[in-house]
């Protein structure tokens, strides 16, 4: 490793959207539209009063939920530890999180559609009255919709906060704005972690209220993550091949990317692991059932790509130090975790739908893209005439020699 050399300067860079911004948004926007417009049909049209057009809505939605989420984390705990190599690509994941108040529009109609996706809030399906009359001060639908408001409330709090904070000090140079943003990061961990656990079972466990699990929050958190890593390196490589942050974001700051990724991904199976051989010793009817709706009727397929796809593949191409700092190899790989992301959440909500058999639909689709579209229509639109790089942050020069050891 040589430590000569040169440090890349902001002025070296395109470090903005600039003309990128507006035909991005307006695609995004189209695109967004096109797909919502379409699902709503293909709902309309499957004639059971919205209930597949459900499922597939909250799939998309708690996936590019999911990563926004994920960003935020990212934000948080690098103030927390001090971080100083991640100050440079900061900037997109204050992006990213920022998304989160659009977002908590877009998941607003999912409250109307309760009754279509959990038991406890339509007319039960198959689950005990007693065990519903059970969780009923938690499980019933105003208190859902006040905890999603109140979830909301406190991610677009914290998510603003840091981007304006970050822009303040743009324009001031204040290294003041970052230790008060230190010293106020480890409230917004708790709080994170509080939130995220309970948007957790809200959206997916919920679905069938006889089912728990202890570690469904840090299990949903992780793949958030995974999804976030894999969405930056994407976005990275995007901006990079339109000729922005070019030097910047180097192949040290991507090594760091296919670190993170890797363990995440790590992580994750090493959650999926434990909860379903606790599951599988203690043998206790109301967990196993979920297990072995996922066992059945075909959905063990879908279980065997992720316990493929979403580890040991991704673990074994991302192992070695040239695929982390390579960065078409690193792109392939972020591309396709962010897909066996998208089929994980898949996995956890729909056999609630259809038990007998895996349901693939085009309303997936289309609720996929429509979301997605209205997504990157938030992160064009906020970006659209800010820095892509906190200029004057006091460790961004150490951000931009940065060196892998």
């Amino acid at each position: 490793m040589s430590h000569h050399k040169p440090t890349p300067k902001l002025s070296d860079d395109l470090t903005t959207l600039g003309k990128l911004a507006p035909p991005l948004l307006r695609g995004a926007l189209l695109i967004g539209l096109i797909g919502v417009v379409a699902a709503i049909l293909l709902g309309i049209n499957q004639g059971d009063a919205m209930r597949r057009f459900s499922f597939s809505y909250l799939v998309s939605f708690a996936f590019y939920l999911s990563i926004s989420l994920g960003a935020l984390f990212f934000i948080a705990i690098g103030h927390l530890t001090r971080s100083s190599w991640n100050v440079v690509v900061r900037r997109l994941a204050e992006i990213m999180a920022v998304n989160l108040p659009w977002l908590g529009l877009l998941g607003l109609p999912l409250i109307w559609l309760a009754p279509q996706l959990f038991p406890w809030a339509g007319t039960g399906g198959s689950v005990a009255p007693e065990l519903l009359a059970h969780k009923s001060g938690y499980l019933n639908l105003p208190f859902f919709g006040i905890r999603y408001i109140g979830f909301f409330l406190v991610w677009s709090i914290l998510s603003i906060y840091y981007w304006r904070r970050s822009l303040k000090q743009d324009s001031s140079g204040d290294p003041g704005l970052t230790v008060e943003m230190e010293r106020r990061s480890g409230l917004a961990i708790v709080l994170y972690a509080i939130t995220v656990t309970l948007i957790s079972y809200d959206l997916l466990m919920s679905l069938d209220p006889a089912w728990f699990s202890t570690i469904f929050g840090p299990y949903f958190f992780t793949g958030g993550l995974v999804g976030f890593f894999a969405l930056l390196t994407i976005t990275t490589g995007w901006l990079q091949r339109q000729g922005r942050l070019k030097t910047v974001i180097h192949v040290e700051h991507l090594h760091d990317y296919g670190k993170l990724l890797f363990a995440f991904i790590f992580f994750w199976a090493y959650l999926a692991f434990s909860q379903y051989m606790l599951y599988w010793y203690a043998n206790i009817p109301e967990e196993t059932a979920w297990l072995i709706r996922r066992q059945t009727n075909g959905w063990q397929y879908l279980g065997l790509i992720l316990l493929f796809g979403h580890f040991l593949i991704p673990f074994a191409g991302l192992i070695s130090r040239y695929a982390k700092r390579s960065k078409p190899v690193l792109t392939f790989w972020a591309i396709w975790v962010f897909v066996m992301h998208y089929c994980d959440l898949y996995w956890i909500a729909m056999p609630e739908f259809s038990a007998a058999t895996p349901a693939p639909h085009l309303l997936d689709l289309a609720c996929f893209l429509g979301l997605g579209g209205f997504y990157i229509a938030g992160l064009a639109y906020v970006a659209r005439n800010r820095s892509l790089v906190p200029t004057r942050d006091p460790r961004l020069a150490d951000s931009l020699g940065f060196e892998n050891a």
